[in-house]
Protein backbone atom coordinates (compact mmCIF):
# COMPACT_ATOMS: atom_id res chain seq x y z
CA UNK A 1 0.00 0.00 0.00
CA UNK A 2 1.11 3.56 -0.71
CA UNK A 3 -0.27 6.32 1.53
CA UNK A 4 -0.49 9.31 -0.80
CA UNK A 5 -1.73 11.51 2.03
CA UNK A 6 1.62 11.25 3.81
CA UNK A 7 3.66 12.34 0.78
CA UNK A 8 4.69 15.98 0.36
CA UNK A 9 5.87 16.04 -3.25
CA UNK A 10 4.71 14.52 -6.52
CA UNK A 11 6.84 14.31 -9.68
CA UNK A 12 4.72 13.36 -12.65
CA UNK A 13 5.53 12.46 -16.24
CA UNK A 14 3.29 14.04 -18.90
CA UNK A 15 3.09 12.07 -22.17
CA UNK A 16 0.89 9.04 -21.52
CA UNK A 17 0.11 10.20 -17.99
CA UNK A 18 -1.55 13.61 -18.38
CA UNK A 19 -2.31 13.54 -22.10
CA UNK A 20 -1.93 11.69 -25.40
CA UNK A 21 -1.07 14.24 -28.07
CA UNK A 22 -3.74 16.91 -27.58
CA UNK A 23 -6.17 14.67 -25.71
CA UNK A 24 -6.40 15.00 -21.94
CA UNK A 25 -6.62 11.66 -20.14
CA UNK A 26 -9.41 10.55 -17.80
CA UNK A 27 -9.06 11.62 -14.18
CA UNK A 28 -6.40 14.27 -14.75
CA UNK A 29 -8.63 17.18 -13.68
CA UNK A 30 -9.49 15.36 -10.45
CA UNK A 31 -5.82 14.56 -9.80
CA UNK A 32 -4.65 18.17 -10.21
CA UNK A 33 -7.57 19.46 -8.14
CA UNK A 34 -6.55 17.03 -5.38
CA UNK A 35 -2.90 18.17 -5.49
CA UNK A 36 -3.96 21.79 -5.09
CA UNK A 37 -6.61 21.11 -2.45
CA UNK A 38 -4.16 19.10 -0.35
CA UNK A 39 -1.37 21.68 -0.78
CA UNK A 40 0.94 19.10 -2.30
CA UNK A 41 4.13 20.21 -4.02
CA UNK A 42 4.11 18.96 -7.60
CA UNK A 43 6.25 19.06 -10.70
CA UNK A 44 5.63 17.81 -14.22
CA UNK A 45 8.89 16.28 -15.39
CA UNK A 46 8.90 15.43 -19.09
CA UNK A 47 11.50 13.86 -21.34
CA UNK A 48 9.97 15.61 -24.35
CA UNK A 49 12.57 18.23 -25.26
CA UNK A 50 10.46 20.09 -27.81
CA UNK A 51 8.43 22.22 -25.41
CA UNK A 52 9.32 25.18 -23.19
CA UNK A 53 7.62 25.50 -19.78
CA UNK A 54 5.46 28.25 -21.28
CA UNK A 55 4.48 25.92 -24.15
CA UNK A 56 3.42 23.29 -21.62
CA UNK A 57 1.51 25.84 -19.57
CA UNK A 58 -0.38 26.90 -22.70
CA UNK A 59 -0.93 23.30 -23.83
CA UNK A 60 -2.57 22.37 -20.54
CA UNK A 61 -4.55 25.65 -20.53
CA UNK A 62 -6.08 24.67 -23.88
CA UNK A 63 -7.18 21.44 -22.20
CA UNK A 64 -8.79 23.36 -19.34
CA UNK A 65 -5.98 22.91 -16.79
CA UNK A 66 -4.44 25.86 -14.95
CA UNK A 67 -0.83 24.94 -14.14
CA UNK A 68 1.78 27.71 -13.94
CA UNK A 69 5.19 27.58 -15.65
CA UNK A 70 7.11 26.90 -12.45
CA UNK A 71 5.53 23.43 -12.28
CA UNK A 72 7.39 22.14 -15.38
CA UNK A 73 10.89 20.80 -15.93
CA UNK A 74 12.00 19.25 -19.23
CA UNK A 75 14.86 17.19 -20.58
CA UNK A 76 15.83 20.25 -22.63
CA UNK A 77 16.39 22.23 -19.42
CA UNK A 78 18.30 19.29 -17.92
CA UNK A 79 20.50 19.09 -21.04
CA UNK A 80 21.22 22.82 -20.96
CA UNK A 81 22.10 22.70 -17.24
CA UNK A 82 24.45 19.76 -17.82
CA UNK A 83 26.29 21.46 -20.70
CA UNK A 84 26.56 24.75 -18.80
CA UNK A 85 28.20 22.86 -15.92
CA UNK A 86 30.48 20.90 -18.24
CA UNK A 87 31.60 23.74 -20.51
CA UNK A 88 30.14 27.23 -20.02
CA UNK A 89 29.48 29.09 -23.27
CA UNK A 90 29.96 25.94 -25.34
CA UNK A 91 28.89 25.80 -28.98
CA UNK A 92 26.31 23.32 -30.27
CA UNK A 93 24.88 21.88 -33.45
CA UNK A 94 21.29 21.08 -32.57
CA UNK A 95 18.64 18.79 -34.00
CA UNK A 96 15.49 19.66 -32.10
CA UNK A 97 12.60 22.05 -31.57
CA UNK A 98 12.14 25.39 -29.81
CA UNK A 99 12.23 23.97 -26.28
CA UNK A 100 15.76 22.65 -26.77
CA UNK A 101 17.06 25.72 -28.59
CA UNK A 102 15.59 28.12 -26.01
CA UNK A 103 17.01 26.17 -23.07
CA UNK A 104 20.49 26.12 -24.61
CA UNK A 105 20.42 29.83 -25.49
CA UNK A 106 19.21 30.71 -21.98
CA UNK A 107 22.11 28.69 -20.53
CA UNK A 108 24.63 30.70 -22.55
CA UNK A 109 25.22 28.25 -25.40
CA UNK A 110 25.62 29.40 -29.00
CA UNK A 111 24.87 27.60 -32.26
CA UNK A 112 27.70 26.40 -34.52
CA UNK A 113 27.46 24.06 -37.53
CA UNK A 114 31.18 24.17 -38.44
CA UNK A 115 33.20 23.00 -35.42
CA UNK A 116 30.86 22.79 -32.39
CA UNK A 117 31.78 21.40 -29.01
CA UNK A 118 28.60 19.31 -28.95
CA UNK A 119 26.03 17.75 -31.25
CA UNK A 120 22.78 17.87 -29.30
CA UNK A 121 19.76 15.83 -30.40
CA UNK A 122 16.16 16.00 -29.22
CA UNK A 123 12.77 15.53 -30.83
CA UNK A 124 12.18 17.97 -33.68
CA UNK A 125 10.69 18.71 -37.06
CA UNK A 126 14.09 19.60 -38.56
CA UNK A 127 15.18 15.97 -38.30
CA UNK A 128 16.23 14.88 -41.79
CA UNK A 129 18.88 12.93 -43.69
CA UNK A 130 20.68 16.22 -44.25
CA UNK A 131 20.78 17.06 -40.53
CA UNK A 132 21.81 13.48 -39.66
CA UNK A 133 24.64 13.56 -42.19
CA UNK A 134 25.84 16.89 -40.80
CA UNK A 135 25.66 15.57 -37.24
CA UNK A 136 27.58 12.40 -38.11
CA UNK A 137 30.44 14.31 -39.72
CA UNK A 138 30.65 16.78 -36.83
CA UNK A 139 30.83 13.90 -34.34
CA UNK A 140 33.53 12.22 -36.43
CA UNK A 141 35.43 15.52 -36.36
CA UNK A 142 35.39 15.55 -32.54
CA UNK A 143 32.07 17.00 -31.34
CA UNK A 144 30.61 15.20 -28.32
CA UNK A 145 27.21 13.56 -28.86
CA UNK A 146 24.48 14.50 -26.39
CA UNK A 147 20.88 13.23 -26.32
CA UNK A 148 18.10 15.06 -24.51
CA UNK A 149 16.60 11.70 -23.50
CA UNK A 150 16.91 7.99 -24.18
CA UNK A 151 13.21 7.28 -24.85
CA UNK A 152 12.74 5.15 -27.96
CA UNK A 153 9.08 6.08 -28.45
CA UNK A 154 6.31 8.21 -27.01
CA UNK A 155 2.52 7.80 -26.99
CA UNK A 156 0.33 9.85 -29.32
CA UNK A 157 -3.37 9.72 -30.11
CA UNK A 158 -2.80 7.45 -33.12
CA UNK A 159 -0.32 5.10 -31.38
CA UNK A 160 3.38 5.89 -30.90
CA UNK A 161 6.00 8.15 -32.41
CA UNK A 162 9.82 7.79 -32.43
CA UNK A 163 11.49 9.68 -29.59
CA UNK A 164 15.03 10.94 -29.05
CA UNK A 165 16.61 7.56 -28.31
CA UNK A 166 15.43 6.22 -31.65
CA UNK A 167 16.25 9.42 -33.55
CA UNK A 168 19.84 9.58 -32.28
CA UNK A 169 20.62 5.91 -32.89
CA UNK A 170 21.56 6.36 -36.61
CA UNK A 171 24.27 8.82 -35.52
CA UNK A 172 25.56 6.36 -32.91
CA UNK A 173 25.58 3.49 -35.40
CA UNK A 174 27.19 5.47 -38.23
CA UNK A 175 29.93 7.02 -36.06
CA UNK A 176 30.49 4.28 -33.49
CA UNK A 177 30.10 6.95 -30.77
CA UNK A 178 27.67 6.55 -27.89
CA UNK A 179 25.53 9.48 -26.80
CA UNK A 180 25.24 10.76 -23.24
CA UNK A 181 21.58 11.25 -22.28
CA UNK A 182 20.52 13.99 -19.85
CA UNK A 183 16.82 13.21 -19.31
CA UNK A 184 15.21 10.46 -17.26
CA UNK A 185 16.45 8.08 -15.94
CA UNK A 186 19.57 10.21 -15.46
CA UNK A 187 19.65 10.86 -11.68
CA UNK A 188 20.69 14.49 -12.23
CA UNK A 189 17.21 15.27 -13.56
CA UNK A 190 15.55 13.62 -10.57
CA UNK A 191 17.77 15.44 -8.07
CA UNK A 192 16.87 18.73 -9.73
CA UNK A 193 13.17 17.85 -9.52
CA UNK A 194 13.38 17.06 -5.81
CA UNK A 195 15.31 20.27 -5.19
CA UNK A 196 12.62 22.28 -7.00
CA UNK A 197 9.97 20.65 -4.80
CA UNK A 198 11.96 21.15 -1.62
CA UNK A 199 11.42 17.48 -0.74
CA UNK A 200 13.54 14.59 0.43
CA UNK A 201 13.19 11.51 -1.76
CA UNK A 202 11.39 9.60 1.00
CA UNK A 203 8.69 12.29 1.03
CA UNK A 204 8.08 12.17 -2.73
CA UNK A 205 6.35 10.03 -5.36
CA UNK A 206 7.35 9.50 -8.99
CA UNK A 207 4.41 8.85 -11.36
CA UNK A 208 4.88 7.66 -14.91
CA UNK A 209 3.85 5.26 -17.65
CA UNK A 210 7.28 3.77 -18.41
CA UNK A 211 9.25 1.23 -16.42
CA UNK A 212 12.57 2.03 -18.12
CA UNK A 213 12.58 5.78 -17.43
CA UNK A 214 9.94 6.84 -14.90
CA UNK A 215 9.83 3.91 -12.48
CA UNK A 216 13.56 3.16 -12.53
CA UNK A 217 14.48 6.83 -12.02
CA UNK A 218 12.13 7.13 -9.05
CA UNK A 219 13.24 3.83 -7.57
CA UNK A 220 16.95 4.62 -7.86
CA UNK A 221 16.34 8.06 -6.31
CA UNK A 222 14.69 6.51 -3.25
CA UNK A 223 11.17 7.62 -4.09
CA UNK A 224 7.90 5.70 -4.02
CA UNK A 225 6.83 4.90 -7.57
CA UNK A 226 3.50 4.72 -9.39
CA UNK A 227 3.16 3.03 -12.78
CA UNK A 228 0.02 4.07 -14.65
CA UNK A 229 -1.43 2.01 -17.49
CA UNK A 230 -2.61 5.03 -19.50
CA UNK A 231 0.46 5.26 -21.73
CA UNK A 232 3.20 2.95 -22.99
CA UNK A 233 3.15 0.16 -20.42
CA UNK A 234 0.89 -2.89 -20.18
CA UNK A 235 0.84 -5.55 -17.46
CA UNK A 236 2.74 -7.82 -19.86
CA UNK A 237 5.54 -5.35 -20.65
CA UNK A 238 5.86 -4.26 -17.02
CA UNK A 239 6.28 -7.88 -15.92
CA UNK A 240 9.42 -8.21 -18.06
CA UNK A 241 11.47 -6.03 -15.70
CA UNK A 242 13.35 -7.30 -12.65
CA UNK A 243 12.14 -4.38 -10.51
CA UNK A 244 8.62 -3.40 -9.50
CA UNK A 245 6.82 -0.09 -8.92
CA UNK A 246 5.38 0.56 -5.48
CA UNK A 247 1.86 0.51 -6.93
CA UNK A 248 0.23 0.07 -10.35
CA UNK A 249 -2.85 2.17 -11.20
CA UNK A 250 -4.97 2.58 -14.31
CA UNK A 251 -4.35 6.34 -14.35
CA UNK A 252 -3.62 9.37 -12.16
CA UNK A 253 -7.34 9.75 -11.48
CA UNK A 254 -7.00 6.75 -9.15
CA UNK A 255 -4.65 8.66 -6.83
CA UNK A 256 -7.32 10.85 -5.16
CA UNK A 257 -9.48 7.72 -4.77
CA UNK A 258 -6.63 5.80 -3.15
CA UNK A 259 -5.91 8.77 -0.87
CA UNK A 260 -9.56 8.92 0.22
CA UNK A 261 -9.66 5.18 0.79
CA UNK A 262 -6.50 5.27 2.91
CA UNK A 263 -7.79 8.23 4.94
CA UNK A 264 -11.00 6.35 5.75
CA UNK A 265 -9.20 3.28 7.06
CA UNK A 266 -9.09 2.83 10.84
CA UNK A 267 -5.76 3.66 12.45
CA UNK A 268 -3.58 0.70 13.34
CA UNK A 269 -3.72 -0.21 17.00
Amino acid sequence: MLDFNSKKGFICDMDGVIYHGNQILDGVHEFIDWLKAENKQFLFLTNNSGYTPEDLHQKLARMGLDVSENHFYTSALATAAFLKDQKPHATCFVIGDAGLYNALYDAGMSMNDVNPDYVVVGEGKNYSLESLTKACNLVMAGAKLIGANSDLSGPIEEGIMPACGALISPIEIATGKKAYFCGKPNPMMMRTGLKMLGCHSAEAVMIGDRMDTDVISGLESGMSTVLVMSGCSTPETAAQYAYRPTIVLSGVGDIPKEAARTASMPAAQ
